[in-house]
C-alpha cells in the first residue's frame, strides 16, 4: 500500500471499518462497549466475475463465524450485485440462501441492503421468497424512491423486517422523488406506517428531526424502533439515543474498496456536510 493509500485509510478511518474482517471486529467491539450494535458490510457491489462473487461470499461465511466468536452484538449487510445479481438473479438467490443459512446457524441477522431502482424489483422478491424460511433477516428500503410505500405496506403485511433510509442511488423523476423535502416527506409517511403495522424496523437516518419524530411515535403508539446510522456521522446522538435505552446500530463498511465507497459518500450533499461536521467534531 503506497503513502498515500496509508493516509488516505487512516483519514477515512472514522467512518470506514477498515480494510481486514479483523478491522471490523475491532470497531464493532468498541460499539459494543458504548452500548451500540453493529452491522457489518465487507464493501464490494455490480460484480460481474463469478470468482469474485464467490470470494466475497466465502468472506460474509468468515465474517459471521468471526463474530460468533468475538461475540460480537451485530447484524451483516450484503448487496444483490455483490452476490451475483448482475450476471442472474438465480446466482444472487442461491448465494443470499447460502449466507442466510450459515447465518442462521450461528444467530446472525443479516440486512438485504438495496440498490439502484433497475435492482429493487429482484431484490424484494428473493427477500419475500426467503423471509419466512430465515426469520432472522430485513431489508432495506428508500424513500426516494415513488415505489417505497407501497413495497412497505406489501413487505409490512408478510411480516418482513425493514430497514428504512432515504436512498443514495439516482434516479430519473418518474421513478424517484427529486427534491429533499420530498424524499423526507415519503420517508416519514413510510416510518408513519411501520409504527403502526410493524412490530420490528429500523428508522436508519442522521436526520435529527426524522429521528425526534420517530422518538415521539414511540410514546404515541407504543412501538419501539430500532435506529440505524453509518459509523463516524452523528455519533453524539447516537451515543444519546443509546444512552436513553433506545437500539442502536452502526453500519461498519469494510474492505479494499473503501476509497470507492469514501468517494461515492462525500459526492451526496447530506453526507458530505454530514463527514464534513464529523471532521471537525460537530
Amino acid at each position: 500500500m503506497s503513502i498515500i493509500s496509508r493516509a488516505g485509510i487512516i483519514f477515512a478511518r472514522k467512518w470506514i471499518g477498515g480494510i481486514t474482517i479483523s478491522d471490523a471486529i475491532k470497531a464493532s467491539k468498541e460499539l459494543n462497549s458504548r452500548g451500540q450494535k453493529a452491522i457489518i458490510n465487507y464493501l464490494g457491489e455490480d460484480i460481474l466475475e463469478k470468482p469474485r462473487v464467490d470470494r466475497d461470499v466465502n468472506v460474509y461465511y468468515q465474517i459471521i463465524i468471526e463474530m460468533h466468536r468475538h461475540r460480537i452484538n451485530g447484524s451483516i449487510a450484503v448487496k444483490p450485485t455483490q452476490l451475483g445479481l448482475r450476471m442472474s438473479y438465480a446466482m444472487f438467490i442461491t448465494n443470499y440462501e447460502r449466507i442466510l443459512n450459515h447465518a442462521k446457524k450461528y444467530g446472525i441477522f443479516v440486512w438485504l441492503d438495496m440498490e439502484d431502482y433497475t435492482t429493487v424489483g429482484a431484490t424484494i422478491k428473493a427477500y419475500t421468497k426467503l423471509f419466512k424460511k430465515y426469520k432472522g433477516a430485513g431489508i432495506c428500503i428508500q424513500s426516494r424512491l415513488r415505489r417505497s410505500l407501497k413495497d412497505v405496506k406489501s413487505i409490512t403485511k408478510d411480516g418482513g423486517i425493514i430497514r428504512l433510509v432515504k436512498g443514495a442511488y439516482k434516479a430519473r423523476r418518474g421513478i424517484a422523488y427529486m427534491t429533499k423535502s420530498e424524499v423526507d416527506s415519503n420517508y416519514l409517511i413510510c416510518m408513519d406506517y411501520l409504527f403502526n403495522k410493524s412490530k420490528r424496523f429500523m428508522v436508519a437516518t442522521h436526520d435529527g428531526r426524522i429521528i425526534d419524530e420517530a422518538t415521539s411515535l414511540e410514546r404515541k403508539c407504543g412501538t419501539r424502533a430500532m435506529f440505524g446510522m453509518l459509523k463516524g456521522i452523528r455519533t453524539d446522538l447516537a451515543s444519546s439515543l443509546a444512552s436513553r435505552g433506545e437500539a442502536v446500530y452502526i453500519y461498519v463498511p469494510f474492505g479494499e474498496e473503501w476509497l470507492s465507497y469514501s468517494i461515492r459518500r462525500l459526492k451526496e450533499l447530506e453526507h458530505s456536510l454530514l463527514i464534513a461536521r464529523s471532521i471537525i467534531g460537530v
